[in-house]
């Protein structure tokens, strides 16, 4: 007999993990399902730290979710009782028309959030690790920080276990098909069914969603750490997490010493070069690290010093870059999450909220309208974007 689930979830990383938390929490029959183990390093949520900042420079609509967001997050470590955030400040680096720099004042006028302007002169005092040009500013969120997402993972994980939910790792499912009665879930060992399903597959995720075939682009990114030379301006007290806007050479972000490794960096999107998502992790090469050790010289030249280790993980890139968190157009009882763009773990918290919205009641009073299969069309036929692998538009 076909076991029969309200639920089904397929890919257990932070979305997915989040989703069944939330699920579970509610008293719902769930089963999910990933083909590696929790955490693991095939995907985007490895690598000890993420960033979290509130006043959201890419644009003001995702504010009311990362408020939501950070409520969640609280109240995932009160149950655990556990750290996950933690709260450095976020300075935002660059020239005052930047679209980083204006973003995030504008954000933070627009929902009347803290922040604080703060000039070259001022930054050099202040926060010694960050060499800044002199007609440079820095924007503090004084509410940013990071996030610990292999420990975020393994505690959505936790409490979906402890909720009831039934977790299958190492079973990787290799079709879906629309029934009647349901959608059959089939992996390499056995066969599901359920009412719902919620696909977040991350990379992988057009094996199993076709309409997203050319458009969820796989990435590689590389991220390194650097032993700081002067420990003390290095720690999360004095130097706080950053972004960094360099214009057309794009944005950089990195983390203070808050492991063994040291101060953590890495260049958002890096050199945008697909990758087969079946194919292992590809090496970090010189080319890699000699982009991220220019930066480390130029821009924490009395912070950063030896490099000791990096590597890669992976985005999935939609054309617009804003999420995709939707009801299958073809198929109401598919949830589709494909959030990231390389910008989403911030709200793995509270996109764990909306898929199990979306899965019991169809929709959600969260803000999510932009996040749409017909938003994500509209963009790629205003822009004439190409889906091609060859030539992703990022």
């Amino acid at each position: 007999m076909t076991a029969r689930f309200d639920v089904a979830i397929l890919g257990l990383g932070a979305m997915g993990s989040a989703a069944a938390a939330h699920l579970a929490a509610r008293g719902v029959s769930v089963i999910g399902f990933d083909a590696h183990y929790p955490a693991h390093g095939l995907g985007s949520s490895h690598g000890d730290s993420r960033l979290i900042r509130l006043g959201y420079f890419e644009d003001p609509s995702y504010v009311p979710l990362l408020q939501r967001a950070y409520a969640n997050w609280r109240a995932m470590e009160s149950r655990l009782r556990e750290d996950i955030l933690t709260i450095t400040g976020v300075l935002q680096i660059g020239l005052p028309d930047s679209k980083i720099v204006s973003g995030t004042r504008k954000s933070s006028e627009m929902h009347g959030l803290a922040s604080e302007t703060i000039d070259a002169k001022a930054l050099r005092l202040r926060h010694p690790a960050f060499a800044i040009d002199d007609d440079e500013i820095a924007v503090l969120d004084p509410q940013g920080g990071y996030l610990r997402p292999e420990a975020a993972v393994m505690g959505y994980v936790k409490l979906a276990a402890t909720d009831g939910a039934a977790l299958h790792f190492g079973e990787k499912v290799t079709a879906i098909h629309r029934e009647a009665d349901g959608i059959a879930i089939e992996t390499a060992t056995s066969r599901y069914s359920a009412c719902k399903v919620i696909v977040a597959t991350g990379s992988w995720i057009a094996d199993l969603v076709p309409d997203l075939a050319g458009k969820a682009v796989p990435i590689k990114q590389v991220v390194a750490w650097y032993q700081p030379t002067d420990g003390f301006i290095a720690t999360p007290q004095r130097m706080p997490a950053f972004i960094r806007d360099e214009g057309e050479e794009g944005s950089y972000f990195g983390f203070p010493a808050i492991g063994v490794d040291g101060i953590k960096v890495g260049r958002h999107a890096h050199f945008m070069e697909p990758i087969d998502p079946h194919a292992p992790n590809p090496p970090v090469n010189t080319r890699d690290t000699d982009l991220l050790d220019a930066f480390v010289r130029h821009r924490l030249p009395t912070a950063a010093g030896m490099r000791v280790r990096a590597t890669t993980c992976r985005y999935t890139m939609l054309p617009s870059e804003d999420f995709l968190i939707d009801l299958l157009p073809s198929d109401p009882r598919i949830v589709v999450a494909s959030p990231c763009s390389g910008h989403g773990f911030k709200f793995t918290s509270v996109v764990g909220e909306i898929l199990a919205d979306l899965a019991l009641e169809g929709g959600t009073r969260l803000p999510i309208d932009a996040f749409s299969f017909a938003a994500m069309d509209r963009f790629i036929t205003a822009k004439g974007a190409s889906a091609d692998l060859e030539n992703p538009t990022l």
